[in-house]
C-alpha cells in the first residue's frame, strides 16, 4: 500500500511540473492575445472620449455662440447695431403698451350709450364715455358734445378728434421703422469696410493669403448678419404695431357711423 501511494505522488508531481511548463509556455501568447484584444477597446474609448469633447463644445447655448460672435464682429458697428436693436424694442414695446390700453369693447360700449340716451340723454352717454378709457370713447364724447348743434357738427367733431386719435396712436412708429432701415444699412457698411481693409492687407502683402485676410472677412460678414437679425425681430414688432393700429381705426370708423346713427334715432337734433 505506501508503495502505490508512493507511486501516485510521484506520476501527481510529475503531471504538475508539465503542467507548470505548458503555462510558461502559453503565458506569452495569451499575454499577447490580451493585449490585441484590449488595444481596440482602448482606442475606441479615446475616440468616444474626443467626439464626446467635441459634441460639448458643438453644444454650447445660443446665447453664448451668439455672444461670441458678437465680440467678433467688433465693437464700432456691432455696438451701433444692437444700439438700434435696444431703441427700436423700447420704442416697440411702449407702443404696444400703449395700444393694449387703448383697445376698447366698441359693442359694449355702443351698447351702453345707447341706453344711457333712452334713460338719461346726452349727459348720461357723456358720464359713460367719461368713464371709458381708450380713444373710441373719446371719440363719442367729442360727438356727444355737439349734439345739440345737429348732425354735421357732430360729424365733423367726430372726423377731427378721429385724425388726433389715430396721431397719438402712430405716435413714435416711425422711429421703429427707421431703426429697421438703418440697422441692415450699417451691417452693410461694416461688411465693405471690412473688405476695403481686407483689400489693403492683399495689396500691402503683394499676394493672396486666405490667413491674412480671413479675419476681416469674417467681421464684415458678421455686421451684415447682426443687421439683418436686428432689422427681422423690429420688423415683427413692426407689422403687429401697424395692425394693432389698423384694428384700432377700423373701431373707431365704425364707433363713428354708429354714434350719428344713434343720435338720430333718439331724436337728439
Amino acid at each position: 500500500m505506501k508503495r502505490l501511494f508512493s507511486v501516485l505522488a510521484v506520476a501527481g508531481l510529475m503531471a504538475l511540473n508539465a503542467t507548470t511548463a505548458e503555462a510558461k509556455d502559453l503565458a506569452p501568447v495569451v499575454s499577447e492575445n490580451i493585449s490585441e484584444i484590449v488595444a481596440p477597446v482602448d482606442d475606441a474609448a479615446a475616440f468616444v472620449q474626443d467626439d464626446a469633447a467635441a459634441t460639448s463644445e458643438d453644444s454650447k447655448p445660443f446665447h453664448q455662440v451668439l455672444k461670441e460672435y458678437f465680440i467678433k464682429g467688433g465693437a464700432g458697428f456691432m455696438g451701433i447695431v444692437l444700439l438700434c436693436l435696444i431703441l427700436g424694442l423700447a420704442v416697440a414695446i411702449e407702443r404696444i403698451i400703449f395700444l393694449n390700453l387703448s383697445t376698447t369693447n366698441t359693442r359694449k360700449l355702443t351698447a351702453k350709450v345707447e341706453e344711457a340716451l333712452a334713460t338719461g340723454g346726452v349727459e348720461a352717454a357723456k358720464e359713460v364715455c367719461r368713464n371709458t378709457k381708450g380713444p373710441v370713447a373719446s371719440i363719442f364724447y367729442q360727438g356727444l358734445e355737439r349734439a345739440d348743434e345737429g348732425p354735421e357738427a357732430a360729424e365733423k367733431a367726430v372726423v377731427a378728434y378721429g385724425g388726433v386719435q389715430m396721431g397719438q396712436l402712430e405716435k413714435n412708429v416711425s422711429w421703429v421703422s427707421l431703426f429697421i432701415a438703418v440697422a441692415p444699412m450699417l451691417g452693410f457698411m461694416g461688411t465693405v469696410i471690412g473688405m476695403i481693409q481686407a483689400f489693403d492687407k492683399i495689396s500691402a502683402a503683394g499676394g493672396l493669403d486666405a490667413s491674412l485676410i480671413a479675419a476681416d472677412i469674417q467681421v464684415a460678414l458678421l455686421t451684415t448678419v447682426f443687421g439683418l437679425i436686428v432689422a427681422i425681430i423690429l420688423q415683427i414688432f413692426y407689422n403687429y404695431i401697424i395692425a394693432k393700429i389698423d384694428s384700432i381705426v377700423n373701431d373707431m370708423e365704425e364707433a363713428s357711423i354708429t354714434l350719428i346713427d344713434l343720435l338720430v334715432a333718439h331724436k337728439k337734433y
